[in-house]
């Protein structure tokens, strides 16, 4: 570990210690806002601090192990001190390696909920299904995460599918992992009306975007236009006797955003102005990281086959992730919501690419 890794580790210690010192003073909780501040900062400061004093602690060690090696007489207790200095550099390299991805930059959204957006792409009615597919296989992820989530609005087929869905996911930690979901999905298998027994491709994209708070985008309501009309479902089944259903306009973006979901059309309007607050919180981001908001972008794309970031292939039963050349032969279960194995190995992926920006 270097000189400056070594320095930037010590003064993060030193802010830990200041921070503990802060939070344990008389009347340190009166200013709410600032309390929440400095006891985030101190969670998220904590693992480094152990870290590294569990790293300069076994510096320690190996000095010692190496005096004792070169003046004790004692054939064992010399024998002894060069088995605990062999352990001792073997716990160096992991607290290193371990220190190293501590100090990786924090996604700030990580622990936020997530708005998912499912569209139905290249492919007709079986891209709608599959659209449909795909919301199903997040709503068992999530719940088997211990998430809740909620429909903010759905544009169904008739047929079974959807057009577009939007959904909420309320949960800590949704983002860092919905977040490699972002792109455009596509599927191969054979449509139950297809009589040939071809093959088909169709696509669907997936956006994901962080819940905005409050503090993070304001909005201005007489940017806002509310207009409300009668929820329906599929083939006027579900038809809502109220004009509970609402669209927002937001008039400087011309984001339009609807939700129907609930019989409540003060809950529709909450649900999307959330939705609101998020797409421009992205527009934010965007602004601010535009390579990177370009690179997302065509991720996302358009729905055309030509632009994928995972595909779908139920003949085989595989799914092939193509950002990290990763397939896996258990399309049934994935579909089902055991989608971790793929975003494990996506964050890792992650990790490992930001260690190595790190490291040049």
């Amino acid at each position: 570990m270097n000189e400056e890794m070594l320095k930037k580790l010590e003064n993060l210690t030193m802010r830990y210690d200041e921070i503990m010192l802060r939070i344990s003073e008389p009347g340190a909780a009166d200013d709410a806002r600032n309390f929440q501040k400095l006891m985030k900062e101190q969670s998220e400061l904590s693992p480094i601090a152990d870290a590294y004093r569990e790293y300069t602690e076994n510096l320690q060690a190996i000095e010692d192990c190496k005096v004792m090696i070169e003046e004790e007489s004692d054939p064992e207790m010399k024998e002894l001190a060069k088995e605990e200095l062999s352990e001792a550099k073997d716990r160096e390299k992991e607290l290193s390696d371990q220190i190293k991805i501590l100090l990786i930059p924090k996604d700030p959204n990580d622990e936020k909920n997530v708005i998912v957006e499912v569209r139905a792409g290249t492919g007709g009615d079986e891209a709608a299904l599959f659209a449909f597919e795909l919301y199903r296989m997040y709503a068992h992820y999530a719940e088997e995460n211990g998430w809740k989530i909620e429909v903010m609005d759905a544009e169904e087929t008739g047929i079974g599918g959807v057009k577009s869905i939007s959904f909420m996911i309320n949960g800590k930690g949704a983002y860092s992992k919905f977040k490699y979901e972002s792109g455009t999905h596509r599927v191969q298998r054979v449509p139950e009306t297809e009589s040939g027994g071809r093959i088909h491709t169709s696509a669907a994209t997936v956006a994901v975007l962080p819940e905005a708070e409050d503090v993070e985008v304001e909005i201005d309501m007489n940017d806002c236009r509310f207009d409300v009309f009668r929820a329906s479902g599929n083939g006027g089944q579900c038809v809502n006797t109220t004009d509970s259903a609402v669209r927002l306009t937001h008039i400087p973006t011309g984001i339009v955003i609807s939700c129907q979901d609930e019989k409540s059309q003060i809950k529709n309007k909450d649900k999307a102005l959330k939705v609101l607050r998020a797409k421009l919180y992205d527009l934010k981001q965007q602004e601010a990281h535009d390579a990177e908001a370009s690179m997302r972008k065509s991720q996302v794309g358009s729905g055309d086959r030509s632009e994928k970031i995972r595909t779908y292939n139920f003949p085989q039963g595989r799914v092939t992730d193509h950002r990290i050349g990763l397939t896996i032969y258990k399309l049934d279960r994935f579909m089902n919501g055991e989608i971790g194995e793929i975003i494990d190995a996506l964050a890792a992926a992650d990790q490992a690419a930001k260690l190595s920006e790190g490291a040049a």
